[in-house]
């Protein structure tokens, strides 16, 4: 199976849907490389970066769930190789 490398980029800005968010991450854990998230607490927002090692779909459809939560946004960032 074709893989691709990403980067998943979130911005949280509704603290109650964190640990709908861990739970996805959770669920994908067999594709992500690592992760990074940083609170930025003047602003009000969480910054995560997520790296993934996944089929194309598999990726699409971790931030395509990520992204349908309420006061979240998401942008994806593929490798070209």
């Amino acid at each position: 199976m074709d893989t691709r490398v990403a980067v998943i980029s979130i911005i949280v800005e509704n603290d109650a849907v964190t640990s709908q968010i861990n739970d996805l991450l959770s669920g994908f854990s067999e594709y992500v490389i690592g992760r990074m998230g940083v609170p930025y607490k003047e602003r009000g927002v969480r910054l995560i970066s997520v790296a993934v090692d996944a089929p194309q779909d598999k990726i699409a459809a971790l931030s395509g769930r990520i992204g349908s939560l309420d006061g979240v946004s998401v942008k994806t960032a593929y490798a070209s190789i």
